[in-house]
């Protein structure tokens, strides 16, 4: 069984059962900050070969869970107010949702700001000058790119030389699979000289990807000017700053900002670490990002929002609206706190 049918069976025993509705005072929190990546029709809904669709969800299931959320009684709210209900302890009488897109891709702009100023929803667009500019890597659609349209793939990475076919979707997942994690775990700078030379030999244009998925400046000027929308920081190049030394990843962090300020005129307040799990993103730079002076930080540790996060503003966790759980039964049962609880040991603050 793959890891996101064993999920899938967790969430449904919980709901199933009725044990996420018992656990839900318990667990429920404060609120939840949701996090999105890819808006667009068809999102997730692909049958062929498309590894990195989990990053995807249609307009209509964001808005299903704006509508469902706004049922259940949540504050739409903005990281500014999420952040002032944390350091000044008002809560206020209704848990909050806030919805934070990362990396600012165009569709962002074409498919998901319609949906949020249909349900007047604040959301917050984490930007990566790099991604604007259309030059960054981005490795996960370049490697997609290759095995997708290959039928026999070759590699040499970690010392490992790899020949794998790629005749069917099979084959297609399973060489993702064995390159994926190799190509994840490279550090950062080697990683992007390693998928630059993977996609310059097989003809597969790295550059054309990120101009295709990213908004320009223009379109996010565009958005920017939305009352609705925040931009926040996701540093210059979307490196992993957890494997960088302490001087790149600050470059990282501080030049993100400043940038931002040039092109858009305001100073970004809030951070989204790329990647943004335990191997990306930790103590160190929870306290850079601090330092530098954002206010507040999301990571993608999986997390509702409680009163202890109010100390740790820069490391804040998410719940991901991913492609492959876009049942309104599995939002119900994230929401409750329950499967969260059992996934982080009922810790209630992950920030090791």
């Amino acid at each position: 069984m793959t890891k996101s049918a064993i999920l899938k069976t967790s969430l449904d025993m919980l709901y199933y059962s009725g044990a996420s509705q018992v656990l839900r005072p318990a667990f429920a929190g404060l609120g939840a900050i949701f996090m999105l990546h890819h808006v667009r029709p068809g999102g997730k809904l692909q049958t062929d070969f498309a590894p990195n669709a989990a990053l995807e969800i249609t307009p209509q299931f964001l808005d299903t869970v704006i509508g469902f959320v706004k049922q259940r009684g949540f504050d739409l709210v903005d990281m500014a107010e999420a952040v002032r209900r944390l350091r000044t302890n008002t809560p206020g009488t209704c848990p909050f949702a806030v919805f934070t897109l990362d990396d600012a891709y165009r569709d962002n702009l074409i498919h998901a700001r319609p949906v949020f100023r249909k349900h007047n929803c604040p959301f917050i667009v984490f930007a990566s000058p790099s991604i604007q500019d259309g030059t960054c890597e981005l490795w996960w659609r370049g490697l997609e790119s290759v095995i997708a349209g290959n039928t026999h793939v070759y590699a040499e990475i970690s010392e490992r030389k790899l020949s794998l076919k790629t005749l069917n979707d099979v084959q297609k997942q399973a060489a993702w699979e064995q390159l994926y994690w190799p190509v994840r775990l490279l550090p950062p700078k080697q990683q992007r000289r390693w998928i630059n030379d993977f996609c310059d030999v097989n003809r597969v244009d790295l550059g054309a990807i990120c101009r295709a998925e990213a908004m320009t400046w223009d379109e996010l000027r565009e958005v920017a000017r939305d009352p609705l929308c925040t931009i926040g920081a996701h540093t210059v190049n979307h490196f992993a700053v957890a494997r960088l030394t302490a001087a790149d990843a600050t470059l990282e962090l501080k030049q993100s900002a400043q940038r931002l300020a040039e092109e858009l005129g305001e100073l970004p307040k809030y951070l989204a670490y790329p990647y943004g799990d335990e191997l990306s993103a930790g103590q160190r730079d929870f306290q850079l990002a601090s330092a530098i002076g954002y206010e507040a930080a999301v990571t993608t540790r999986k997390g509702l929002i409680y009163p202890c996060h109010a100390g740790h503003l820069t490391a804040l966790p998410r719940l991901s609206l991913s492609g492959e759980f876009q049942k309104l039964r599995y939002i119900d049962v994230l929401l409750s706190g329950s499967a969260l609880a059992l996934w982080n040991g009922f810790r209630q603050l992950n920030v090791a």
